[in-house]
């Protein structure tokens, strides 16, 4: 049986405001995230030569402008030495990153004292944004696990329909964001609970993790990010 992989590419350093959570920003990469998701292409080549894998040249990226940007990014970097120029991006909300609904795109403060006037709502807890099964009490809001099952169904869908067409070792790209990567990981028995708020992504780099036959998941390459603030008090947790 052909092994199958999937590459987490977590998008470029994009526009984000300060204090603002990451969530559904509507902004694009800066310079630094262009050139980000342009050299991830050699990391890509790099690895799937190394291992002898063919890479699927359909990209899955986040609707999200950072995340469909990078993706965009990378099929171009990646058609430079490909004859046929095959590979393209194929955006999928399931990719997104973690909803906070109604209350998206607001700074933390503005979040906080929305809902310290609203007399259903409890006080939030320190360090709600960081806490996996915590959901802000805003319409359409989701959990950290809640989005990383999300996109731990949308890989799985994506692989079990290569699965069936594939007969040489292939390498996925998926581009979206680090929290819901994260919980995915979570989802697929890769990271515990307790080390997942000391860990980020790197920016377009991109951690491998191995499908394998009996249907059980493996790290096989890339690193996840150690965290050097208190992620409790850090708006980017995307």
């Amino acid at each position: 049986m052909a092994r199958l992989i999937a590459a987490l590419i977590r998008h470029g350093e994009y526009h984000q405001p300060e204090n603002v959570p990451s969530a559904h920003l509507p902004y694009p990469l800066t310079k630094k995230g262009r050139d980000q998701a342009r050299m991830v292409a050699d990391d890509i080549r790099a690895f799937a030569s190394g291992h002898d894998f063919t890479v699927a040249p359909t990209i899955d990226c986040s609707s999200l402008l950072r995340g469909w940007e990078t993706a965009s990014v990378m099929a171009d970097a990646l058609n430079e030495d490909n004859d046929d120029a095959s590979f393209h991006t194929d955006q999928f909300n399931a990719l997104a990153e973690r909803s906070l609904g109604s209350a998206a795109n607001l700074r933390m403060d503005q979040i906080e004292a929305n809902l310290a006037r609203d007399p259903r709502v409890a006080a939030l807890p320190v360090g709600w944004k960081s806490q996996s099964g915590f959901r802000l009490a805003a319409l359409g809001a989701e959990t950290l696990i809640e989005a990383g099952q999300r996109v731990a169904r949308h890989i799985l869908a994506s692989l079990g329909r290569l699965k069936d067409s594939i007969t040489e070792d292939t390498l996925k790209l998926f581009v979206g964001h680090g929290a819901a990567f994260r919980h995915a990981a979570l989802d697929f028995g890769i990271l515990k609970p307790a080390i997942i708020p000391a860990l980020s992504m790197y920016h377009a780099r991109p951690v491998y993790l191995e499908w394998t036959a009996d249907g059980r998941w493996a790290h096989i390459g890339g690193d996840w990010k150690q965290r050097h603030k208190t992620p409790l008090l850090d708006p980017d947790m995307d």
